[in-house]
């Protein structure tokens, strides 16, 4: 799969706290990369990785073209393009989506894929965003040009598909960026199936006919 690489220059004034509780004044993102981000802090550049936590309270979580998720001192905010924050760091507002079953017992709603409108089926057995090739087409999705070949298990058998990274996908008021899902050979599935890609990412409630989403930042 190619990497594409975001160059982004936003500056985040924050009020973060060191081991002594010493005060980083200004972190300035200079460039975003799958996985990784360069920041500057109080005028120093580092490269931030995901999963590796700094002597200063900084996490990254997520990063891509799009922004990044970034942990203060267990506090998660996800910064863009333009994206300005205050002295004091504050967490964002939780987002959700309600989901109500229908009368198979399934649990569907229409969202968006890079901003496409789709029909979705929440499935937590599926592994991750999944979709034949007929709806990636329709999606405008580049599958065969930046997937990569994969093969995947069905209630038919085995398939060939193509793994690939959906810049964005929405439902109700949750937007995630950088979702992993795999386009399938064929017709099927006839709705795009929201797996555990996208629904690992958000808490999950069910409330017997509700099924109700909240951000987990």
């Amino acid at each position: 799969m190619r990497a594409r690489i975001g160059i982004i220059c936003l500056t985040l004034v924050l009020g973060l706290s060191g081991p002594a509780g010493a005060q980083v004044g200004q972190l300035r993102v200079m460039a975003l990369f799958p996985g990784k981000a360069m920041v500057e802090v109080d005028g120093k550049q580092r490269m931030l990785r995901v999963g590796e936590v700094e002597k200063d309270g900084l996490r990254l979580i997520s990063a891509n073209a799009r922004g990044a998720v970034i942990e203060i001192d267990g506090e998660r905010g996800e910064y863009r393009v333009g994206s300005h924050v205050g002295t004091r760091f504050s967490a964002p507002v939780t987002r959700e989506a309600k989901i109500w079953r229908d009368r198979q017992g399934a649990y569907r709603t229409v969202g968006t894929i890079n901003g496409r409108m789709a029909d979705m089926l929440i499935d937590t057995g599926a592994t991750s965003v999944a979709m034949s090739e007929t709806e990636a087409r329709r999606l405008g999705i580049p599958y065969r040009l930046e997937g990569e070949r994969t093969g995947v298990r069905t209630a038919s058998g085995s398939a060939r598909a193509y793994a690939v990274r959906l810049d964005q996908v929405r439902v109700g008021a949750i937007e995630l960026r950088g979702v992993d899902a795999v386009v399938i050979e064929g017709d099927a599935p006839p709705q795009v199936l929201l797996g555990m890609s996208f629904l690992k990412r958000v808490v999950m409630e069910n409330q017997g006919a509700l099924l109700v989403l909240r951000s987990k930042f």
